[in-house]
């Protein structure tokens, strides 16, 4: 699949970096891909944090931009949140 601006929601943050939610059914490795996030490049700044909400598995990765040209957008491979519950 392909970004969906209709994924993405700032949840927080000014102009020293804001904090983003984006849900999609689309993989983690689909996710992290240079260019994905392309057509945000006007919203997304470095270092910014995004929350990425796979629906379809389901799993949640915390993703940062690492470069933004200004039309190239590319971040971090994510590191996993744990979703178990050993109780």
């Amino acid at each position: 699949m392909a970004y969906a601006a209709s994924g993405l929601a700032r949840i927080g943050g000014d102009s020293n970096g804001s904090l983003w939610m984006y849900t999609t059914a689309d993989a983690i490795a689909t996710v992290n891909t240079e260019g994905y996030f392309n057509s945000a490049a006007n919203m997304l700044a470095v270092r910014d944090l995004v929350i990425v909400c796979d629906t379809n598995v389901p799993t949640t990765n915390f993703v940062n931009v690492l470069s933004n040209t200004g039309t190239v957008v590319d971040v971090s491979d994510g590191t996993a949140v744990v979703e178990t519950d050993g109780d």
